[in-house]
């Protein structure tokens, strides 16, 4: 009886540690069973990225997680697409001694053009926009020399006209015949038009008609500063003189008499104008004239044109 409870004890240890090794054994088999058997562990318990953040820098690395999750790559991700450069027009002509314009090559372009040129506004819009209409319509292109005193009243007009694709010239700030002014006053009438013009349109003038056409060699030195053709015109309408007034007819002979290949038509934003610039169009089209985009103009003069009296 004393050897039983001896041997009792030593049998249960011996019991216990066969029982946990073949617990231990069929675990082992169990993992590896399922692991051949191709099971996978839930997708909550996946450690994969969040849709919402990109964990990569690398767009492939990125398309192949979120095929992953059953979705489009992120669209966000690829850089933006660059817009193509708007190149600026060819430079086709180019003024002459007497502020007419000629092809800068000859055969490349057409002799037969005029220049449409507006001076002293913006005045109203019931005028500016008659007059853009019928630009559009012949789809002409034109100078407006508008002054700065005027484009303070009225900057609506002025991006109004520059919006309508048409080109903006300085014509001093208070027109005033510069001629007679000092090189500070001078300086100052031109720079507040280059400065207003900028501030509403985005751009300055290139183009500077002076008053009266009243200019003089420091006057020109100053525009040329500022980067400007310095031009006045070689075919006036004479739609400013009293002649001339309340009769589109008499403005529409004035522009035909002087008429030549290249001329640089000078007028205004008058009543009798506008109402005279769709048959003079029409009139310039039916004797085989163009209309020069003033951005095809190289604002760099031929050789004695800015010293033309």
């Amino acid at each position: 009886m004393q050897i039983r409870k001896t041997f009792k004890p030593a049998m249960v240890l011996m019991l216990a540690l066969l029982l946990t090794n073949g617990c231990a054994s069929r675990a082992a088999q169990d993992e590896t069973s399922s692991a051949a058997s191709g099971n996978k562990l839930p997708d909550a318990a996946l450690d994969l990225p969040d849709k919402s953040v990109n964990t990569t820098t690398d767009n492939s690395d990125n398309a192949n997680s979120n095929a992953a999750l059953g979705s489009k790559p992120d669209e966000q991700s690829s850089p933006p697409t660059a817009k193509p450069a708007v190149s600026a027009p060819k430079k086709l002509y180019k003024m002459n001694k007497v502020y007419s314009f000629v092809p800068i090559h000859k055969g490349e372009t057409s002799e037969n053009v005029v220049l449409l040129t507006f001076d002293d506004g913006p005045k109203e819009d019931e005028m500016i926009s008659s007059l853009l209409d019928t630009l559009d319509k012949h789809k002409a292109k034109a100078v407006f020399f508008v002054n700065g005193y005027r484009v303070k009243r009225h900057p609506e007009l002025l991006k109004k006209i520059a919006d309508r694709g048409q080109t903006i010239g300085n014509h001093s700030w208070d027109h005033i015949d510069l001629k007679k002014e000092k090189g500070a006053v001078v300086k100052k009438q031109i720079g507040d038009v280059q400065e207003i013009v900028k501030k509403v349109t985005g751009k300055e003038p290139v183009f500077f008609r002076p008053p009266f056409g009243s200019g003089n060699d420091s006057v020109k030195s100053i525009v040329r500063g500022y980067d400007m053709l310095y031009m006045t015109w070689s075919d006036g309408s004479l739609d400013w003189d009293k002649s001339t007034k309340d009769k589109p007819d008499k403005v529409i002979a004035n522009v035909l008499e002087q008429l030549h290949p290249g001329v640089n038509i000078l007028m205004h934003e008058l009543p009798w104008t506008t109402k005279a610039l769709d048959t003079l169009l029409t009139k310039l089209e039916s004797k085989g004239y163009g209309f020069i985009d003033p951005a095809t103009i190289d604002p760099a003069p031929l050789p004695n044109a800015q010293n033309a009296k």
